[in-house]
């Protein structure tokens, strides 16, 4: 939903960008979760009342500073969050909008229309990185004695990259080549890190590998998401982000799974060379879908 308030909100040429600011807020408020999680377990630990009565949150805490957190964003979104546009009634003669089951029949049953060949990006490159990701922990402890002593450092390490790419060169980016192009980039980087990953012989390979997978995911997520925002109608943009979102929850359940079972019976390597052969083939969903959008500085140009 708040994808597509921001596309409502937002000029079409600056809704990359902005969906990449949302996503790099999204991978912060990951990051910062765990550590809020260990200070709360220490907050609940602590005794919050002074003398001789002893009064603890225990194992509870976690959860009570999320619910709390939580309140705070409702409030948030209460007292500054307006309605992105005006709701109109449907006019009379115009085409009726579609329910939930007739888009996704839609997708399924019109694979070659443009939203729906971004629909499938999406779905796909989504549930190859997080198939991979599920099976990173796995294959850094086989592959090069990682354990959690210090695993944590390499998903720090794709943090830092994903929020550097989102935030100061995605913009740019975007300005330069146009969604896109760049989403044809971003599936590229992201197949190739995928594919890196087990052809990496030693510690650098491998970090040089992990690199372009945030890099991917950053040019790949926000440019699709904003191409789609393009190609629909603006009174079924929150269907179809929807829908976009629905595709890729369940690509995130179907592919760990695969990922997982590839991993113990077909070979360590075989989840990573699946999703990339999967992400790499997406290129071929985005052709053709230039004309559709056309990069800020040609556009300045002409």
């Amino acid at each position: 939903m708040i994808q597509a308030y921001v596309a409502d909100a937002v000029a079409p040429e600056d809704r990359a960008r902005s969906l990449g600011w949302l996503s790099a807020a999204t991978n912060l408020g990951v990051a910062l979760g765990p550590v809020l999680g260990s200070v709360a377990i220490s907050l609940g630990k602590a005794d919050l009342v002074p003398g001789n009565a002893t009064f603890s949150l225990g194992r509870a805490a976690p959860g009570i500073v999320a619910a709390v957190l939580c309140v705070v964003n409702m409030w948030f979104v209460h007292h500054y969050l307006r309605e992105s546009r005006e709701v109109h009634e449907h006019p009379a003669g115009a085409p009726k909008r579609k329910t939930s089951g007739e888009a996704v029949w839609r997708v399924l049953s019109h694979s070659g229309e443009p939203a729906s060949r971004l629909i499938w990006i999406y779905a796909i490159a989504m549930g190859s990185f997080q198939g991979v990701t599920a099976m990173l922990p796995l294959f850094l402890a086989a592959r090069f004695q990682v354990d959690e002593s210090n695993i944590g450092y390499f998903f720090m390490y794709v943090g830092a990259i994903s929020v550097f790419t989102r935030v100061l060169l995605l913009g740019r980016a975007v300005d330069r080549l146009g969604e896109a192009r760049l989403s044809r980039w971003g599936v590229t980087l992201l197949a190739l890190g995928i594919l890196g990953m087990p052809l990496a012989s030693n510690i650098v390979l491998l970090a040089v590998a992990v690199a372009l997978i945030p890099l991917g995911t950053a040019f790949t997520f926000p440019c699709v998401t904003a191409l789609l925002s393009r190609v629909i109608n603006p009174s079924e943009r929150g269907l179809y982000m929807g829908l976009q979102q629905t595709f890729g929850g369940v690509a995130r359940i179907a592919v760990p799974l695969w990922a997982g079972f590839a991993f113990d019976r077909l070979g360590v390597g075989i989840p990573f060379y699946t999703s990339a052969l999967a992400v790499f083939l997406t290129i071929f969903l985005g052709l053709g879908l230039d004309q559709f959008v056309k990069p800020r500085a040609a556009a300045t140009a002409a």
